[in-house]
Formats: structure tokens, sequence, C-alpha cells
């Protein structure tokens, strides 16, 4: 019988990657924290209905992506497949819009969608997503925007290019979709299939179509943007211009829209020039119909959300990221030695020292490799002569100075100790590795 190994369309995060991810992660949780939004966590599957309401059953989503079974009380379950649906229905179940004001939250977990997994699109993938509920002013379309703009710089990258649309109100958008259908409907036979199914059951969609026939038969389509009315176009101005006061640069693409039935007014894209074809690494939208949809009151929303596999892609590509380095390496050997290294490792890391402790009971040789390895400051060693005297050997392993100094001492020389890393990092007296 062969090993066990992980489904298609998952992986593995290891040690050796998942500082890209604490990474990203920690920086987002700074900007958000400072932008006074609040993380909220939601289950990971929650009740189809949720979905089919509030993505919409035409949808690719729903229709071909969602993983959906019966549990034991023959409820149907689905495996979240976006981050929105769940945060409104959370809003709704627990009040929160009668706490007034604005909410800003924001989650990060993973998602399921079954689709063909290539580079930078699992089947389970990672999102970190904001959703600000309560605020109908273009200024919050704009704060989300300069937020993940924000976040994406933060991190190193440089190659971005945001992509702006507007597709109006509910009013606008069934205006829009009719005389697109009217459009399309003699090319048909034209279109690939896939535009073929979505003509009559969600025509929008057809815009997003990778196939160069159906691209070259929409040249001539018509624009969303000649069908909003003046309040859409006025709204959408003024996103413009704060877009330009914030010295975001953007471009116009009215062929841009969202893949979730929910969105209003504006939707946007975060592209990098870094990814080939999988470019987008932020995307979202105003959603303002999507928490009444759901049964709540009616308030208007917007948000976004990261794909973190893709930009991991992207940290990977431009720039290296090295572990932190531990400060201290404890290698011991014989029984009371090893007895003492034990207290001796977690003493330091009570006092707010890095510790790795050689539990491989080796011969002193090996350990004092896998220490040189490790990337440590220095190490601490001790074997029987040690452990009779109650002291340690200290050795700074770029310059290879050692001392001996008593166990009973070490909390006294707690901040010695740290001056004495940070130089020997930065090069003054232990050299640095």
């Amino acid at each position: 019988m062969g090993s066990i190994q992980a489904l298609r369309g998952t992986r593995d995060i290891l040690p050796e990657e998942i500082g890209y991810w604490q990474k990203v992660e920690s920086v987002a949780h700074d900007i958000l924290s400072r932008a006074a939004y609040q993380e909220i966590r939601t289950p990971i599957f929650e009740q189809t209905s949720l979905f089919e309401r509030g993505i919409g059953e035409a949808t690719d989503v729903v229709g071909k992506e969602m993983y959906t079974f019966k549990d034991r009380g023959n409820r149907s379950i689905t495996l979240r497949p976006e981050g929105t649906a769940g945060v409104v229905r959370a809003f709704i179940e627990h009040g929160l819009a009668a706490q007034g004001g604005v909410q800003r939250l924001w989650y990060g977990g993973p998602m399921f969608r079954y689709e063909r997994p290539q580079a930078g699109r699992q089947r389970q993938f990672h999102q970190i997503g904001v959703e600000v509920l309560g605020s109908p002013s273009p200024r919050a379309d704009t704060e989300v925007i300069a937020i993940a703009t924000q976040i994406l710089q933060t991190l190193g990258l440089k190659n971005l290019h945001l992509n702006l649309n507007s597709i109006g109100d509910s009013e606008d958008r069934q205006n829009y979709r009719e005389a697109l259908i009217a459009y399309l409907t003699p090319f048909k036979s034209e279109l690939d299939p896939d535009s073929q199914d979505r003509l009559t059951r969600n025509p929008l969609r057809i815009l997003d179509s990778k196939d160069e026939r159906t691209q070259e038969i929409l040249q001539a389509a018509p624009s969303i943007l000649d069908y909003l009315n003046p309040d859409s176009k006025t709204r959408f101005e003024q996103v413009q211009q704060q877009l330009t006061s914030l010295g975001i640069p953007y471009e116009v693409n009215p062929r841009l829209v969202r893949g979730l039935d929910y969105y209003t007014h504006t939707v946007f894209e975060i592209q990098s020039d870094d990814l080939g074809a999988q470019a987008t690494v932020c995307a979202g939208g105003r959603y303002d119909g999507l928490v009444a949809q759901l049964g709540g009151p009616d308030t208007p929303a917007v948000g976004w959300a990261i794909g973190l596999e893709r930009l991991i892609l992207l940290l990977q590509q431009l720039q290296p990221v090295t572990p932190e380095n531990i400060d201290f390496y404890v290698v011991s050997r014989g029984e009371p030695a090893e007895a003492q290294a034990l207290v001796l490792a977690q003493t330091l890391r009570q006092r707010g020292f890095s510790v790795e402790l050689d539990l491989s009971g080796s011969a002193f040789g090996k350990q004092f490799k896998r220490a040189d390895r490790s990337g440590a400051a220095a190490c601490f060693i001790l074997g029987d002569a040690e452990a009779e005297t109650q002291t340690v050997q200290l050795k700074w392993l770029a310059t290879g100075k050692q001392e001996a100094i008593a166990q009973s001492s070490l909390i006294s020389l707690t901040e010695s100790l740290r001056q004495q890393i940070a130089d020997s990092r930065a090069g003054v007296t232990g050299g640095s590795r």
C-alpha cells in the first residue's frame, strides 16, 4: 500500500515557505489595525443556501465550483468558496448593524472551490479580505482600495495596476444586460460554449471570456458606462477624483465585471505584471444589496479579498524571506548536563531569547555542526564538568570566543547578553554570521 498524499488542489505550506505567509499576515494585520479594522472569524462551512442566495445561483462559483455535501442531519452544507457571504451572515445574526456607525471588518483563512489547479490557484486557497458595512459614501470605496494598495506596496510589490469600473445600480445593470444580450444574440453560434451558456443566464460574465473569437465579437459591444444613470456616473467620478487626490493611478476598464452577483457600482482589480496570465492579486467592489438580500437591514457595503497563494508566488520572485536567526543553540551531553540544559534553555526563553535545545544526545562534534548551521549568535555548552561545577561554556560562533559562566549568574547577565547578540549580528564584537 502506497503512502497517503495530499488531495489534488491542496498543498502543504512547509517551514521553508512559511516566512512569506507570516510576513503577509503581519503586514496586513498591522495596516488594518491602524486603519481601525477589526478582525472577524467565521466558520469554514455554512448552509448551502447562504451562498446560493448571496453569490447567485447563476454564477460559476455556485453552479460548478462549490464543495457541497449532506451532513448527518441531511442538511446541505458547503465549504465556504469566498468570505463575504459568511461575514454578512454574522453581521446580521449578531445584530452588528444595531451598534450604529460603520463596521470595518477583516478576515483571513482558507476558502474552497472545485476548479482546475494551477500555479497560484488551488482548491483550498487562502484569502485576506475586508468588509466595510454601513457607509454609502464613495470615500469608503476609495479607502478600501487605498488600504489594499498600501498592503501590497509595503510588501514590496511595484508593478501594480488598478483596473476600475462601475457596474451601476440594479436598474443600470438590467438595462445594460438587455443591451448586451441584444448585441450578442446574432453572434451566439460563434461564441465559445461557456459564453453561449451564459448568454441568457449571466451575460455580463461573457465580458470575462478568454476565448479569442468571443473577445473579437466583444470589441464592438456596448459599454456599461453608457448605461449609468446620472447618480451612478457622479458616484464613479467621485471615486476617480479621490484616487487621484491620493496619488493612486488607475485605468478605467469598462469590461471589468466581478464573477459574483452581489456587486453594485464600484468594482476593481489590482493586478501585477509579474504573474503572467494569473495577474489579479486583489479584487473587490461595492455590494449595497447583499445584506438586505440575506435578510438583514438595508446596509451599503464595500470590500475586497487578496488571494494569498498568488501573492506569495510574487513575493518569492521578488525577495527572499530568510528565517529569523535564533539567539542561542544549547549543546549538552550526559544525563546531569542534559537535565541542566533543559532548565537553561527554558530560563533563557522566559527572558525573551530565542533558543534551540539540541535533543539528539549525539556526540559533541555532531551537535557543534548543527549549532554552526543553526544561524545562532552563540552556543551554550554543558558537559559533565559543567554539570558538576554548575557552570556553562558560552561560545560566540562567528569568532570562536569562549568563556565559562556560572549558571546562577545568567539571569543577571540578561541585558549584557542581549547587547552582545546585537553587537555580534552587527559585526561589532563577535563578528556577523
